[in-house]
């Protein structure tokens, strides 16, 4: 069985701090029916997509994905210090950060505005691939298989070329095995037809 790979995505939407004072963090780790931008195709997310997603997922608030600097918060199945919410919009993420080097770091950036984006990490359990008519792609991931981070980015730039493109190229592959049988049929017939 072929292992998924580990696909990043940056939201734009705001990444903010509830009050002045407070350690509250909240964002939005993915948008729905929302067409992507810098990926070099489109990319849609279909609400439904997270259904018994974060029930069985291990999610961690990470600062940039890195967790070799330690974590923000946890939600193991659902539960935990990080908050996973669904709701019209997305995946809603909030929580505290903790009293850490990296809390601090994490609050003093996001108030300073360096910290503005979210991220985050998955694999696709099903997606669909098509062909537009201006010749460019268009994916939808209809159902992710695991939720891996949700991450305050302070540039979520190379979340946008962190991207999986098994399935368009396999899709790519299929219309040209196609193609080519479909040729080889109609020589095939043609070479029967003469003789």
């Amino acid at each position: 069985m072929e292992q998924n790979k580990i696909e990043r995505r940056n939201t734009a939407f705001e990444l903010t701090i509830e009050e002045e004072n407070s350690r509250k963090v909240e964002g939005y780790a993915l948008l729905f029916d929302t067409p992507s931008d810098g990926l070099g195709f489109e990319e849609i997310i279909e609400r439904g997509s997270l259904d018994g997603v974060i029930e069985k997922s291990n999610v961690f608030a990470l600062l940039d994905h890195d967790e070799r600097r330690g974590i923000l918060a946890r939600s193991k199945q659902g539960i935990g210090t990080l908050s996973l919410i669904v709701d019209s919009k997305g995946l809603k993420y909030r929580f505290e950060a903790p009293k850490t080097a990296l809390g601090d770091e994490l609050l003093e950036h996001i108030r300073l505005g360096n910290i503005a984006e979210s991220s985050f990490a998955f694999t696709v359990a099903e997606e669909a691939w098509e062909k537009k008519s201006d010749d460019t792609w268009k994916r939808t991931i209809k159902k992710f298989d695991y939720i891996y981070d949700v991450s305050p980015v302070y540039d979520a730039a190379y979340s946008k070329t962190s991207v999986d493109i098994r399935g368009k190229e396999k899709i790519e592959n299929e219309i040209e095995e196609k193609r080519k049988r479909e040729l080889d049929a109609y020589f095939n017939n043609l070479n029967k037809n003469l003789n």
